[in-house]
């Protein structure tokens, strides 16, 4: 990767070097450079074939900048998948709406926010301390896909996406939708939203890690039938857990779990939560 090529490339395009994040596709590996263009907001991508990289973007509000023999060329992702692209440089992959992403670092000063960080209905959130838990167990990073499933008002979504994560949140709720837009916003962060309910969702990317926080046991089984190395399920209902455990271990998990109920500090007295099973499942090498 020839870094004073890519930071000529850069500024041709009319972005700053400050801005973009740098993945190395030959190196990386492209799921690894298309997941970081899903997540941030301005990428350049080095040693990647335009229209493979465009044909992965299907879902989100992408442009393309291509160098190449012809010069520079700005591209739609669906046009680029159409175009041949002789001899192929450096590509450029900008969000349609600027957004204020995790510094270059990568990993946010806080992560497992408190409750009142999100717009929700009351009761319907994943509370921090469930989340804190959710998020060691779906190790979001850059590179990475998540599914954040029954996503409600999304704070687990938003949050693997602020520890660099490409985010996949589906919820059949259209006033959820919009609070995970909102939120998402509110935190810098780019959620791509499906309404609808996950069988009706279409063709989604495989994800890396599945987050379920609403649905029966169908919907464990269609997430663990993805091959995603990571499985976690939140649910409050007991008669769900051994249901949802066994269909984890069917699909070749090794499974543990948890049962959550905290007291929280407030005002000097102890205030209970409502107690949250967790599930996390790990595919079997």
């Amino acid at each position: 990767m020839d870094v004073v090529a890519l930071h000529r490339f850069v500024t041709e395009a009319g972005r700053s070097w400050a801005e973009v994040t740098v993945v190395d596709a030959a190196e990386a590996g492209p799921r690894h450079a298309l997941n970081v263009c899903r997540a941030r907001p301005a990428v350049v991508v080095s040693g990647a074939d335009p229209a493979e990289l465009a044909r992965g973007l299907a879902g989100w509000r992408r442009t393309l900048v291509v160098e190449s023999a012809a010069g520079l060329s700005t591209v739609d992702p669906a046009d680029a998948v159409a175009r041949p692209w002789p001899e192929p440089g450096a590509i450029l992959c900008l969000a349609e709406q600027r957004f204020a992403p995790t510094p270059r670092g990568w990993a946010p000063d806080d992560w497992a926010l408190p409750d009142d960080e999100f717009a929700h209905r009351e009761g319907m959130v994943a509370v921090a301390e469930v989340r804190a838990l959710a998020l060691a167990r779906l190790a979001p990073r850059p590179g990475v896909l998540v599914w954040d499933v029954g996503a409600g008002p999304g704070a687990v979504g938003v949050e693997c996406a602020r520890l660099g994560a490409a985010v996949v949140a589906v919820e059949r709720d259209p006033v959820q939708c919009v609070r995970i837009i909102a939120n998402a916003s509110a935190h810098g962060a780019d959620v791509r939203v499906v309404e609808a309910e996950l069988a009706e969702a279409g063709e989604l990317p495989r994800p890396d890690a599945v987050f379920i926080g609403g649905g029966g046991v169908v919907v464990v089984r269609r997430c663990a039938r993805t091959g995603a190395g990571r499985v976690v399920v939140a649910t409050r209902d007991l008669d769900r857990v051994v249901a949802a455990r066994d269909a984890l271990l069917e699909a070749g998990y090794d499974v543990q779990g948890s049962q959550l109920s905290a007291a929280r500090l407030a005002g000097g007295a102890l205030l209970a939560t409502n107690p949250v099973t967790v599930l996390w499942g790990r595919k079997k090498a």
